[in-house]
C-alpha cells in the first residue's frame, strides 16, 4: 500500500515540530529531533542494519529549510548541517505509525551506549 501524500506541511518553528495534513483533516506533527535521529541518510541509517549510527546531542536541533524533491519526498535541511537524507511520502508515514515504538527503542539504544539526547558542550547557533 503506498502512502498517503499530505496537503499541507507546516514547520513549527518554536516548537520544532513537522506537521503533516492529509486530505479528510487528519494532522499529525513529528518532532525534528525524531525525523533527526531516524533520517533514512546513509549517514545515520548506514548500509545495513549493523552499519547504523547512533544518533546523540540531537534533542535541540531544528529545521534550517525544507524543500520538495519530486513528487514523492521532502529533504529536510537541519540546523545541525545534516541535509542527506530524503523523507519519501511513505517514510515519512511509516514514522508517523510506528513513532511510539520507534521513540521506545530509540531512547533504550541511548541508554545502553551511556549516551544522551543533550547535546555536549555550549550550543552555539548562527543568526
Amino acid at each position: 500500500m503506498t502512502a498517503p501524500i499530505p496537503t499541507r506541511v507546516h514547520y513549527h518553528r518554536k516548537e520544532r515540530e513537522l506537521e503533516l495534513t492529509y486530505e479528510g483533516g487528519e494532522s499529525y506533527r513529528l518532532p525534528v529531533e525524531y525525523l533527526r535521529v531516524f533520517s533514512p541518510s546513509a549517514e545515520v541509517r548506514g548500509h545495513g542494519p549493523d552499519t547504523a549510527t547512533l544518533q546523540v546531542g540531537k534533542k535541540h536541533v531544528g529545521l534550517k529549510n525544507i524543500t520538495q524533491t519530486g513528487r514523492y519526498a521532502l529533504k529536510l535541511h537541519f540546523d545541525d548541517g545534516h541535509d542527506s537524507g530524503l523523507f519519501s511520502w511513505d517514510y515519512l508515514f511509516d514514522l508517523i505509525r510506528r513513532r511510539e515504538a520507534n521513540w521506545a527503542d530509540y531512547l533504550r539504544r541511548l541508554e545502553e551506549a551511556g549516551a544522551s539526547r543533550e547535546p555536549l558542550g555550549i550550543e552555539i547557533k548562527q543568526l
